[in-house]
C-alpha cells in the first residue's frame, strides 16, 4: 500500500481547481471521513473556496485515513492534502459533520491528528475546534463535548464572522465570549445546551458549486452545483421539509448553466428536491446537448413524466432511482409522502420504456404503527413492478429526528426489524433485489439522533473499545437507564 504522502500527491495531481495558497492564519478544513466521501461533500467544497477567499486565511484539506488500520499500524498522522502540515500545525481545526455515526470519524480524526478530542482536555495551544455540517440542522447537541464552537445551519456568511474574531483575538476564553455573541454560532462552554437559530444564506449567494472536480471520489469527476436549496415538501420524518430555513429556494436555470464549465463532462445536480425544480427537464436537455452526462441528487416519483425519463436516459441513466418511502399506502400517507402507487408504477413503465436496466426504490422499515400486513403489501406490490422492469430495494430502518415532527419516537427495535426484512427478503426472493442497512447501526443512529451531549461523549469510550456494536451497546447501556435502553434494543418500541 502506497504511503500518505504518495496518496496525496497523486491526488493532487489529479484534481482540478485545487488552491494552493499561504496566509498568516491557517485553518485545517477536515472531514471526517476518507477522501472518497469528503470530496463528495459540496458544503465541504463551498467552505474550502470560502476561506479561501479571506486575504488572512489560508484553508487546507484534510480526511480521514482510507484505512484506519493501516495509519495506526504504521502511524501515519493526519495532515493537510495541501501543504503537508499536521492538524496541530494550524491556528483552527474545521470539522463538517453530515450525520450521527460521524462522530465516531470526527474523535478519531481528532485524536489520530494529535488534538484531544474532548475540549477539556485541549490546552491554550491546540488549534480551536469549530464544528459545523448538517447534522447542525437536526442535533448537533451531541457535538457539546468536542467543539469549541458551532456553526449552525448554512455557513458561507457566518464563517466569516467567526474567522473576523478568530483572527483578530488570539486569547481562547476571550474568542469563546466573542463568538457567544455572534448569531448561528452556538459555543456550548457558554451557551450550554440553548441552541441558537439556524443560519440561512442570502439567497443572491445561491447556488452552490463544486471548486475541485476529481476522479477520486464516490462522484467521480463530477462537476457538482446546486439547483435549489431546501424543499417545499412536508415529508414528517424529514429535517429539510418545507419548515426549515423557509422551504424551497430555486436557482434560475441560466444561472446553473452559466456556472457549469464548458470543458466539464459530467454534471451532478444537487438539493433536496432536484426533480421539483419547474424547469429540470430543460436543464438536463441543455446539458445533453452539450455532451455531458449528468446525475441528479434526488428524484420525486410524482415527477417522472415520460419526457423526465427519457431526459435522465440521455443523460446516462442506466437505473432510475426514486423513493418509495414507506412499504404501504397506508404509512405513506401517514409520512405525509405524494409517493402514490400509480406514480411508482408509472415510473416502472417509463424505465421499461427508455430502456433502463433497474428501477431502484429507496425505502424504510421499522415505521410507526407499522405491521406484517404493511410488509406484505410491500411484497405484493414490488412483486407485480418486477413484472415491469427488474427492481431493486434499498432499505434503512426508520430513525426519528429532532426538528421533525416525529421527533422523539422511539426505535421500532432491532428485532422488529430484522423480522420485516427477512420477511421481505422471503416474499421478494427471485423477484427483486433487497439491499437493507444495518438494523443494529441504524439503532445506534437513533440513540445519537435523539440524544445529549452525555451521549455524545459515550461514543468516545465506544470508540476506544474497538468502535465495534457491542461496544456501543454497552457505552450505551448508562442512558436512562441500561434496562430500559436494552430493552428498545431488543425490540419492545418503549420511549
Amino acid at each position: 500500500m502506497p504511503s500518505l504522502r504518495d496518496t496525496i500527491a497523486l491526488r493532487l495531481s489529479r484534481e482540478r481547481g485545487t488552491l494552493f495558497r499561504d496566509a498568516p492564519f491557517r485553518v485545517a478544513l477536515t472531514y471526517p471521513s476518507p477522501y472518497r466521501v469528503g470530496m463528495s461533500s459540496l458544503g465541504f467544497q463551498v467552505m474550502y473556496r470560502e476561506l479561501n477567499r479571506r486575504p488572512d486565511v489560508v484553508a487546507e484539506r484534510a480526511f480521514a485515513p482510507d484505512d484506519w488500520a493501516w495509519a495506526r499500524k504504521h502511524r501515519e498522522p493526519v495532515v493537510t492534502y495541501e501543504s503537508q502540515r499536521p492538524l496541530g500545525d494550524h491556528d483552527v481545526v474545521a470539522l463538517s459533520v453530515a450525520y450521527e455515526i460521524e462522530l465516531a470519524g470526527m474523535i478519531e480524526t481528532l485524536e489520530h491528528g494529535g488534538i484531544p478530542s474532548l475540549r477539556e482536555e485541549r490546552a491554550p495551544g491546540h488549534p480551536f475546534v469549530l464544528m459545523g455540517g448538517p447534522l447542525t440542522f437536526s442535533n448537533p447537541v451531541t457535538l457539546g463535548a468536542y467543539a469549541d464552537a458551532v456553526v449552525m445551519g448554512e455557513a458561507e456568511e457566518v464563517v466569516h464572522a467567526v474567522m473576523d474574531v478568530l483572527v483578530s483575538e488570539r486569547d481562547r476564553s476571550r474568542q469563546l465570549k466573542l463568538l457567544a455573541a455572534v448569531p448561528h454560532v452556538w459555543v456550548p462552554s457558554e451557551h450550554g445546551a440553548s441552541l441558537p437559530s439556524i443560519a440561512a444564506v442570502d439567497d443572491a449567494l445561491l447556488p452552490a458549486h463544486a471548486q475541485i472536480v476529481t476522479p477520486d471520489t464516490e462522484l467521480s469527476d463530477m462537476f457538482l452545483i446546486e439547483a435549489e436549496r431546501g424543499c417545499s415538501r412536508g415529508c414528517r420524518y424529514c429535517v429539510m421539509r418545507r419548515s426549515t430555513n423557509g422551504g424551497m429556494r430555486l436557482v434560475s436555470m441560466e444561472r446553473i448553466l452559466s456556472l457549469i464549465p464548458e470543458d466539464a463532462r459530467k454534471a451532478g445536480l444537487v438539493g433536496a428536491a432536484v426533480s421539483d425544480h419547474p424547469r429540470i427537464v430543460e436543464i438536463l436537455d441543455a446539458l445533453v446537448d452539450r455532451g455531458m452526462s449528468v446525475g441528479l441528487s434526488s428524484l420525486r416519483p410524482d415527477r417522472l413524466s415520460d419526457r423526465f425519463v427519457g431526459a435522465l436516459k440521455r443523460a446516462g441513466y442506466r437505473t432510475l432511482t426514486t423513493a418509495m418511502d414507506g412499504p404501504s399506502e397506508r404509512l405513506r400517507g401517514t409520512l405525509e409522502r405524494h409517493a402514490k402507487v400509480k406514480h411508482l408504477e408509472r415510473a416502472a413503465e417509463h424505465a421499461r420504456a427508455h430502456g433502463m436496466t433497474t428501477l431502484k426504490l429507496y425505502l424504510m422499515v421499522g415505521l410507526p404503527t407499522e405491521t406484517d400486513d404493511d410488509i406484505d403489501e410491500c411484497v405484493e406490490f414490488v412483486g407485480a413492478l418486477s413484472r415491469v422492469v427488474p427492481v431493486a430495494l434499498g432499505i434503512a430502518p426508520f430513525v426519528s429526528k429532532r426538528n421533525t415532527p416525529l421527533d422523539g419516537l422511539p426505535f421500532a427495535g432491532i428485532d422488529v426489524v430484522e423480522h420485516r426484512l427477512e420477511r421481505l427478503r422471503k416474499g421478494l426472493r427471485g423477484r427483486a433485489d433487497v439491499r437493507p442497512t444495518s438494523a443494529r447501526w441504524a439503532w445506534v443512529e437513533w440513540v445519537l439522533a435523539q440524544g445529549d451531549e452525555r451521549t455524545g461523549r459515550l461514543v468516545r469510550d465506544a470508540v476506544r473499545a474497538g468502535g465495534r456494536f457491542a461496544d456501543y451497546q454497552r457505552a450505551f447501556e448508562g442512558i436512562a437507564g441500561g434496562r430500559r435502553r436494552l430493552s428498545v434494543l431488543r425490540g419492545a418500541a418503549e420511549p
